[in-house]
């Protein structure tokens, strides 16, 4: 049976990177059935997958921390680096925000071909984010146990919960830095050496881990000890490379950073506030979120705590196509705004986001089918692999709307119209996806209704859906209404002049 040219070429491309080949295979099916163009998907995927492998990694290593510290500690350990795990990201949280600001800035500026500017954006993304999780290294190595207190009550998930956040309390800095580098090398069409950047430390951090925990004891301790020094590794990477440096496998970075000055601009300083500010409250409403979140859960003991941190898990797992796909959106959408073309950054966007949702469809799909396995990972057989495995399914439906959210909000961050995405998360969680939760563990009686009695776990799967469906629908329509074209007229710099 001879076999078509197109389906030859699609499983020599599967076979030479699958994570480039899967993406190919989605892109490239939706452009033979019109629903995008060839063109863009191609360019999509060199661009996504890069930063999509990127996400396996940072998530498979923390996917493979959580499943090592329970095979060690049991379900009180995973219940307290679960609690500990918001806090300690909140340096991500910061300087991911600031980061979105800088690819907003930095694509525009090459697309624009204002080359010049690069090494000023770089600079004052560096000191922005040095400024903004500083502090919180003070606050985490002084207060992590009674940080964790106003969390939960129980001991063990206390002591485990504040070890851990003592311990990566160092890490804060290197957090937020690594994010500035990894968006910079992707608003420049560099997502590859992003990608091995980053994913050097993590697999570098599985290793640590393994030793740490494994191999010298150090359980909650070994865990975070890794982790820090994985950080630091992928900072002393970006920071050899953006000064010039080649390193091994890709070489020298597309833009450098000079030592010299000058290090301030004014101008530029002001636009990546403006953008940075309703990115970062985006993240940190979701951060913050967690705790009141993780505090009602709780109420329901351990096991149910860790059932619930397994599914977010699974599902940060599930939502790594958005490393590459919303970001991928950012940096296309936001070079073609540099040059002008409104039309074709739009087009960009409604591509991109098709593609998001087609691949997040088939992951939530095969990922339901295997969720008792898949939870058999992280817990023992019985009553909590059961429960595990119910927050793992219902994680699968949650993720599809983290796709639609992440899809829609990427050209909203390359043109700077970054306060909606806040506004659907502030809604989402805090209007829908927390007083659902908190109906869980509490009844209340209603005027003409009478008694309601508590609802249970089931409130909890409600407000897990809750809390992706709704920024979706809110960004989705954000994006569909074309403001944010209007809004990027602000930030663009002016297009040099063709020769």
């Amino acid at each position: 049976m001879k076999v078509p040219p197109y389906a030859r070429r699609s499983l020599a491309r599967l076979l030479k990177n699958p994570v480039e080949g899967i993406l190919w295979l989605v892109g490239s099916a939706l452009a033979r059935l019109g629903l995008v163009d060839a063109g863009r998907a191609e360019r999509t995927t060199r661009l996504a997958w890069p930063r999509i492998v990127t996400g396996i990694a940072a998530n498979s290593k923390e996917v493979a921390d959580l499943a090592m510290v329970g095979v060690v500690l049991g379900s009180g350990a995973v219940a307290g680096v679960g609690i500990a795990t918001p806090f300690a990201l909140l340096a991500g949280t910061l300087g991911g925000g600031i980061a979105g600001g800088t690819i907003a800035l930095v694509s525009q500026r090459f697309g624009a071909e204002r080359y010049d500017e690069l090494d000023l954006v770089i600079k004052q993304s560096v000191w922005v984010t040095t400024l903004v999780t500083l502090p919180l290294t003070v606050v985490f190595l002084l207060f992590p146990h009674e940080l964790i207190g106003l969390v939960t009550s129980d001991p063990e998930m206390r002591t485990h919960g504040g070890t851990y956040l003592q311990v990566m309390s160092v890490a804060t800095v290197f957090i937020g830095l690594n994010l500035i580098g990894s968006r910079t090398l992707v608003g420049v069409d560099d997502s590859y050496t992003a990608m091995v950047v980053r994913a050097s430390g993590a697999v570098a951090n599985i290793g640590f881990n393994a030793v740490f925990i494994f191999g010298l004891g150090w359980g909650v301790t070994g865990a975070a000890v890794g982790s820090v020094l994985a950080n630091v590794l992928v900072t002393g990477l970006f920071a050899y490379g953006f000064l010039g440096g080649s390193l091994p496998v890709v070489g020298r970075f597309p833009v450098t950073i000079s030592l010299s000055g000058p290090y301030l601009d004014r101008r530029l300083t002001r636009d990546l506030l403006e953008i940075s500010t309703p990115i970062v409250f985006t993240h940190l409403t979701w951060s913050t979120a967690q705790f009141p979140l993780l505090a009602v859960i709780a109420v329901f003991g351990p096991e149910v705590v860790a059932a619930f941190v397994v599914a977010q898990r699974i599902r940060g797992m599930m939502d790594t196509p958005n490393w590459g796909l919303s970001l991928a959106s950012s940096s296309l959408v936001g070079q073609e705004l540099g040059r002008g073309d409104e039309r074709e950054a739009e087009a960009y966007g409604d591509d991109v986001l098709r593609i998001t949702l087609a691949c997040y469809l088939v992951i939530a799909a095969f990922v339901f089918v295997f969720a008792e396995p898949i939870a058999g990972v992280f817990v023992e057989p019985g009553e909590a692999l059961a429960l595990t495995t119910v927050f793992v399914q219902v994680a699968t439906l949650s993720v599809i709307f983290n796709g639609i959210n992440g899809g829609a909000s990427g050209p909203l961050n390359a043109s700077g119209d970054t306060r909606w995405p806040f506004y659907a998360r502030v809604v989402g969680l805090y209007g829908f996806a927390l007083p659902v939760a908190y109906l869980g563990t509490t009844a209340l009686t209603l005027p003409l209704v009478g008694p309601i009695p508590a609802l249970g776990i089931g409130a909890l799967y409600v407000a897990l859906v809750l809390e992706t469906l709704v920024p979706a629908a809110v960004v989705y329509a954000r994006f569909s209404s074309g403001r944010w074209k209007v809004v990027s007229r602000s930030y663009r710099p002016e297009a040099v002049a063709a020769d």
